[in-house]
């Protein structure tokens, strides 16, 4: 099996805005990781590395992670 080729540096540095975003929202409902990662079913660990730009969320995992939180979905990724 070929080994994909990683993802250019735009994508990883919007990856980790992204991040940042839901992080600062995740705050501002003054929420906790753990309690987010509960409210989607994933583990605290792979929230942790979403939020930190580490993992490549599935668009599901943003939709759970917006509801959990308590914004639109737009306002993770504009």
């Amino acid at each position: 099996m070929p080994r994909s080729t990683p993802p250019p540096d735009w994508v990883l540095a919007r990856r980790r805005q992204i991040g940042d975003q839901i992080r600062a929202a995740r705050l501002h409902a003054n929420l906790t990781q753990q309690t987010v990662a509960e409210r989607t079913g994933m583990d605290r660990d792979t929230y942790g590395r979403i939020e930190r730009g580490h993992s490549t969320p599935l668009l599901d995992s943003l939709i759970l992670i917006a509801d959990a939180i308590g914004v639109p979905l737009s306002q993770l990724v504009k």
